[in-house]
């Protein structure tokens, strides 16, 4: 694990761009916002601005449902030789999710939703990373402006 952190870390900077709070439903209509304008100011076309945006709205989601307190969402801007990037990472303090494989699985859903969720925000975003125990879950993504 280590060493996969070291190697990103010489591929790319990171700047952290702010953290958002999500413990009620309005929240997420700031963090949607917040990154929409980001992503205008970095460059990123109409279609990567939704998905990103789409993307937010997920996790924020998922934060308000499926969390016991809510969470952050930290946003940064991430440069490599050849692109522009923003990265979004999405934690909470539990109860975590019991099978990563099923909640990646399109339909899956533990609270009568579509189930499209997670499934949808791998689809959308370049990079995808999640962790989770009982003590909570992270999600990193990563949209790159190629």
């Amino acid at each position: 694990m280590f060493a996969a952190q070291l190697k990103k870390q010489q591929i790319y900077k990171s700047q952290q761009l702010c953290t958002v709070v999500i413990e009620k439903e309005w929240q997420i209509a700031r963090a949607r916002q917040t990154i929409k304008v980001i992503a205008q100011d970095l460059g990123f076309n109409q279609v990567s601005t939704a998905q990103i945006v789409t993307s937010i709205s997920e996790l924020g989601y998922n934060l308000i449902f499926h969390s016991t307190k809510g969470g952050l969402v930290s946003l940064s801007s991430v440069r490599s030789i050849n692109a522009i990037g923003i990265k979004v990472i999405c934690t909470d303090c539990g109860p975590g999710i019991s099978s990563i494989d099923d909640a990646l699985s399109d339909g899956f859903s533990t609270n009568g939703g579509l189930g499209g969720g997670l499934p949808g925000v791998k689809r959308l975003m370049d990079e995808f990373y999640i962790s989770s125990s009982s003590d909570g879950t992270r999600i990193e993504c990563l949209k790159w402006n190629i």
